[in-house]
């Protein structure tokens, strides 16, 4: 279940700029990048070994199950997702995934995809799926709150929120680079941030938010009129061109304020097909589904007793 209660923890490192690029196979296979390691020092926390990757708080988490976000063990040893299977949908332009947290963006005329942590709209503001475009590139932009939100933060705080805030300002929520949405009223944007969290997590007010040197480098990579599309796939699967199938499988995201956790998994049809094929190991595949480790996984064939994450690197 994708939460926002680890938002505090997020406070205690300063932004990373580690781009995390990567090279899409010709061979025609979606798997991209590799799993890493890393071995916690004394006094080390999730939130800023996450910042550290430039992966998101939730995503590192779900890969290491079990672990203490505040207090991981030192010397133990932490797998980083820094592997991926790409969406099953045209590789264009920009496509964000909320189930995973992720952003990617397609280079034109390149082999190259970068992928990004994002935050996302909370319970009750969520994000919705959109097949959409760039409208405008704003630099600066101000923030004008809407009288919804200014409720909230009234009931929340006790504090007045102003009616306009100024761009390029430090109280400004939206950074220094946003991207308006051409969906809808116009009102979604994917944005920078003032703050030193929330990147991971659900805590937008419906936008889209990425780390600040992230929102920077793609600011400066669309145009207006670069389709994106928002997707909510929890699980991606794919029959690599070797033969092997893979599965990555997310946390499905809580559709309401206080709802108990949710392991309920939807299926595109194409995924439900891929995953019926008579070789599966149908226990190897309920394993999986029921993890939700958000990372690529080989399944057993039938004749097969193990399987392991597909290819790693340790730090």
């Amino acid at each position: 279940m994708k939460t926002i209660a680890l938002t505090l923890l997020s406070g205690l490192l300063a932004f990373s700029s580690i781009a995390n690029e990567y090279t899409m196979n010709v061979d025609g296979s979606r798997l991209v990048g590799r799993l890493q390691y890393h071995k916690v020092d004394k006094g080390e926390h999730l939130n800023g070994i996450g910042q550290m990757y430039n992966v998101g708080l939730l995503a590192l988490m779900d890969a290491n199950p079990g672990v203490d976000p505040f207090l991981p063990d030192p010397d133990s040893l932490l797998v980083i997702p820094t592997q991926a299977l790409l969406p099953d949908v045209p590789h264009k332009g920009v496509v964000i995934n909320l189930a995973e947290l992720r952003l990617y963006y397609f280079e034109p005329k390149s082999n190259k995809v970068h992928i990004f942590p994002i935050g996302i709209g909370r319970v009750g503001r969520e994000t919705p799926e959109m097949n959409t475009k760039v409208a405008v590139r704003i630099p600066d932009p101000s923030w004008t709150p809407t009288p919804g939100i200014r409720e909230d933060h009234f009931k929340r705080t006790g504090e007045i929120l102003p009616r306009v805030v100024p761009g390029g300002t430090k109280d400004n929520p939206l950074g220094r680079h946003a991207l308006k949405l051409a969906h809808g009223d116009g009102s979604y944007l994917i944005h920078g941030t003032n703050k030193d969290f929330g990147i991971g997590l659900r805590v937008s007010s419906g936008c889209i938010r990425m780390n600040p040197p992230d929102i920077a480098w793609l600011f400066d990579k669309v145009r207006a009129g670069t389709p994106v599309r928002v997707i909510n796939r929890t699980v991606k699967a794919a029959r690599e061109p070797d033969g092997k199938l893979i599965v990555e499988v997310h946390s499905p995201l809580t559709e309401k304020e206080g709802q108990a956790p949710s392991r309920q998994i939807n299926f595109t049809p194409s995924v439900r097909t891929l995953l019926a094929e008579s070789d599966v190991d149908p226990s190897h595949l309920k394993r999986e589904l029921e993890a939700q480790r958000g990372i690529p996984v080989r399944l057993n064939i039938k004749a097969q007793l193990t399987a392991a994450p597909l290819s790693s690197s340790a730090r």
